[in-house]
């Protein structure tokens, strides 16, 4: 490979080590070809063909179909500009792309981004910068309003389509990592996961330990139940439609003693999570870039 070859960097769930039975692989290659213009094999790539095809080969391989189904699903949008920039990118690109043009969403996704293979000074290189953006762009006056709307977007694309839906709606798992993303943008923590980057919140001031006590409680109860629903289908869990067995199984892991109880915990966890999370960024910008603060 040309140069320092590349690294793969895992982002989302992947990244924050979190997968579940139907997790895809949110995954950005950047290379360094360190001004090597092309490869050294028997048959020369220029630098940016060359890792062009070597990602197109990982994704091959990654998403291969095996006897029992496909062995994952992968996803490249959260590279730089999505779909419309090269499915592999020059570090130098990475660089001025994150520090000049990216969103804050972009930025959050950072917050869970882990280098997982290829050079181990690229991947150490990758991870200092990774921590820079984050100490310099969690500080801007727009942050809070730009996850606001973004929050709402997220609401209004993809509500909750069942009773017991974990991922969407106000206080399930989509909005509490938003949240605890936002801390850890907003704190330059290099916290992936999501209790760590609540509690980077609550040391830098941003969240109370109420906030963080009632955060955690839907996330986790949430993940258990997101978790146990991959097991048994792609989509969300309605239970009036779910087997004897599902319901069984669930209800066990849960530990919960029937479906109306579990249904009455979600509601009442998520109600509360969905409270803190909207006192907790309001709906638009304040005017000092400041994030308010749940009461105890």
């Amino acid at each position: 490979a040309p140069g320092r070859g590349a690294v793969v960097l895992g982002m989302g769930s992947l990244g924050a080590g979190r997968l579940n039975a139907g997790s895809d692989l949110d995954l950005i290659v950047i290379h360094d070809a360190q001004g090597q213009e092309q490869s050294e094999g028997p048959r020369p790539l220029a630098a940016r063909p060359y890792f062009a095809r070597l990602t197109q080969a990982l994704v091959t391989a990654l998403t291969a179909p095996m006897a029992e189904g496909r062995l994952y699903e992968v996803d490249m949008r959260l590279r730089p500009s999505g779909r419309q920039g090269p499915v592999a990118t020059a570090l130098s690109s990475f660089r001025s792309y994150q520090l000049e043009e990216a969103w804050t969403w972009e930025h959050l996704a950072l917050t869970r981004a882990r280098p997982l293979a290829g050079d181990a000074s690229l991947a150490a290189e990758v991870e200092a910068f990774r921590r820079e953006v984050l100490a310099v762009k969690g500080q801007g006056p727009k942050v809070r309003s730009d996850v606001a709307e973004m929050r709402a977007r997220l609401q209004a694309a993809k509500p909750a389509t069942a009773p017991w839906d974990a991922k969407n709606g106000p206080g399930r798992l989509m909005d509490v990592e938003l949240l605890a993303e936002t801390c850890a943008l907003r704190a330059g923590d290099p916290a992936r996961r999501v209790e760590q980057q609540l509690r980077a919140g609550v040391k830098g001031g941003q969240l109370s330990q109420s906030d963080e006590t009632v955060l955690l409680e839907a996330y986790r109860l949430c993940w258990r139940l997101q978790a146990g629903t991959r097991l048994l289908t792609d989509g969300a869990l309605d239970p009036d439609r779910l087997g004897e067995g599902g319901c069984a199984f669930l209800l066990r892991e849960l530990e919960e003693a029937s479906p109306g109880a579990l249904t009455a915990r979600l509601g009442r966890v998520v109600e509360a999570a969905a409270a803190r999370v909207t006192a907790l960024l309001g709906t638009g910008d304040d005017g000092n870039g400041e994030t308010g603060r749940a009461a105890d």
